[in-house]
Formats: C-alpha cells, sequence, structure tokens
C-alpha cells in the first residue's frame, strides 16, 4: 500500500489527485490519498472527496509517515513545509516553483539523500516539447523565442484573481516566477545560459501586486535565447520558435502541433492536459522505483530559478 498525502488542495493539488489516482491503478499499485490543510475544513468537491481518505490539520498530521508528500500549498510557504515534511515522507513531489526565492538555506531542510525530492516540470512532457527533443537537431539553432501570453483573470474560472496568489507579490506571485515552466524547458533543451539580460515590471490594469510582465534575453556561447511573459494578453499564446539554417520552427504549445515554416508542414500532436501531467507523474514514480535519474531536484531548480528571480534583484544583467 503505498501511502501519499497532499499538502494543501488548490487547483493543481486536485488535479493532481486524480490524475495520480488513474496512474497507480494502470500499474496495479494500492495507494490511500490523504490531505493536510491548514485549517479543519473537509473536502468540499466530490470527486476529490471519493478519492481522498482522511483529511488532517497541519498539526494532527506531526506524526504521520508517508511514501510520498505533495507539496502543493503557496509556493512562499514550501521551504517551511518541506522542512516540516522532511520527516514524514519518505519522498516529495514539490510543484513549482521551488520556492518564491533562491536565497535559500539548502542545508537548512536536512534533506536525506536516500530520498526523492522532485520538483514539477510539466511542459517538458507535452508531446510538442518531447517531439522538439527527439526530432530537431537542437545544436543547429541560432536563435530561439519562447513566449507565454495569457489572461490571468481567465486562468482560474470561479475564482477571483486578485486573492490569487499569482496577484501577490508576497505569496510568490508575479510572472518570472510563476511562469518559471519557460526557463525550465529551455535549460533542460539547451543548459544554462551563461549571462541573462532581464527588463520587466507592471504594465497592464489588472489589479495585482506583482510583476505581469517580464522579457529576458539568454546568452549561449552560440546562440541567443529570448523569453516573453506576461498575465495580460487577452489571446493565449504558448510558443516555442527555433530559427536554425534550414528553417523556422514554431512549437505551439496551446494549439498541440510543430510547424516547419520554411518547408510549409505541420505536425498535428494533439493531447488533453491530463495526458502530459500523468505522464510525468509516472516519470516521478519511476525515478522512486530507481528506474531513472531526478532530472529536477531541488538543487537543478534553484539554478533554473535564479535565472527566473532576475526581476527581484537591483540592475538589468545578473547571472
Amino acid at each position: 500500500m503505498m501511502k501519499i498525502a497532499f499538502w494543501g488542495l488548490g487547483s493543481i493539488a486536485k488535479q493532481h489527485i486524480v490524475n495520480l489516482s488513474e496512474v497507480l491503478k494502470d500499474r496495479g499499485t494500492d495507494f490511500q490519498i490523504d490531505v493536510i490543510r491548514h485549517c479543519d475544513k473537509p473536502v468540499a468537491d466530490d470527486r476529490i472527496r471519493r478519492l481522498v481518505t482522511d483529511v488532517y490539520t497541519e498539526q494532527q498530521a506531526e506524526n504521520k509517515k508517508y511514501d510520498i508528500i505533495f507539496i502543493t500549498n503557496p509556493t512562499a510557504m514550501h521551504y517551511k513545509t518541506i522542512q516540516r515534511c522532511v520527516g514524514l515522507a519518505e519522498h516529495m513531489f514539490i510543484e513549482k516553483p521551488v520556492f518564491d526565492r533562491c536565497g535559500v538555506n539548502v542545508e537548512g531542510l536536512s534533506l536525506k539523500k536516500s530520498s526523492v525530492y522532485y520538483v514539477a516540470c510539466p511542459l517538458r512532457y507535452t508531446a510538442v516539447l518531447q517531439y522538439v527533443r527527439q526530432n530537431i537537431d537542437l545544436g543547429s539553432v541560432y536563435s530561439a523565442r519562447a513566449i507565454s501570453s495569457s489572461y490571468l483573470p481567465a486562468w482560474r474560472p470561479g475564482t477571483d484573481y486578485r486573492d490569487t496568489y499569482s496577484a501577490k507579490r508576497a505569496l510568490g506571485g508575479g510572472v518570472a516566477i510563476d511562469l518559471i515552466h519557460e526557463w525550465d524547458y529551455l535549460v533542460s533543451l539547451f543548459g544554462l545560459p551563461q549571462q541573462v539580460l532581464y527588463a520587466g515590471g507592471r504594465y497592464s490594469s489588472l489589479e495585482i501586486d506583482s510583476d505581469d510582465l517580464a522579457a529576458y534575453i539568454g546568452i549561449y556561447k552560440d546562440k541567443l535565447v529570448e523569453v516573453h511573459l506576461d498575465y495580460f494578453g487577452r489571446e493565449a499564446i504558448r510558443e516555442l520558435i527555433l530559427f536554425t539554417a534550414e528553417d523556422t520552427v514554431v512549437a505551439d504549445l496551446v494549439n498541440s502541433r510543430v510547424c516547419f515554416r520554411h518547408q510549409g508542414t505541420v505536425v498535428d500532436l494533439p493531447e488533453e492536459r491530463t495526458v502530459y501531467q500523468k505522464r510525468e507523474l509516472a516519470h516521478f514514480l519511476d525515478i522512486i522505483e530507481g528506474k531513472c535519474e531526478n532530472d529536477n531536484s531541488i538543487a537543478h531548480a534553484l539554478e533554473v530559478l535564479k535565472i527566473a528571480e532576475i526581476g527581484n534583484q537591483q540592475g538589468n544583467t545578473i547571472y
């Protein structure tokens, strides 16, 4: 019996609970899922309640033991939560971003060498980016441009965007950290840049105190990488554009396709969001079972966070 707990029950935790249940059933693994919340509050969602065995407050959970704890509370709380969970869990799945800042004392977490501490990076597992990794000669890329533009008030239907962590700098909100996905997959494709230039801030009329725009240029030995992130784009765009000698390749994550502009060909890779989310969860379980290496440890995630966090530093060039 695999014992699992979710520390925090926001929208992403609910998605993970449903997806993980299906992945474990497909693998023939018996499991129990508990939820740990900061207050004594029952699970209101019928679908989730059917999958959850027990609900505990943070105080009630102090003496529990789990095979896996999913850290799915607000980013600003991750450090203290991980610290509390080291003695409660054999392994952890930590929702991205790993922390709200990179200046943390990782040694103070007292992480166990035998345990897996994996940080979420779901876009790596999309069919589109897997196609790019497997079929494009990344060494031939002269320049790349990544963009994630979408409208924050439309992210979570039924929830006032002004009350979400994305809108609040103190909770780890702001596009630079919130949309760390882009830098995560870029680093997984090209490695760490030698230098990064940054400009950003709050430019729209959204009622938030976090930054709604971040723009970067990553400087590599053999290429430049541009990154645009915003909360105010009324038409959702999430693309990676690769400029090579042979073609301009557009990896379109919203429409699940790869377009070769010069050749005039399109590779359609339709999939639902749950498909690549499950692909990542299966990969995480494989890491725990020793079938593959942990490719997004806390240490690696912190290196990516250093790039994303430039917006919180003074000056426009660091790293």
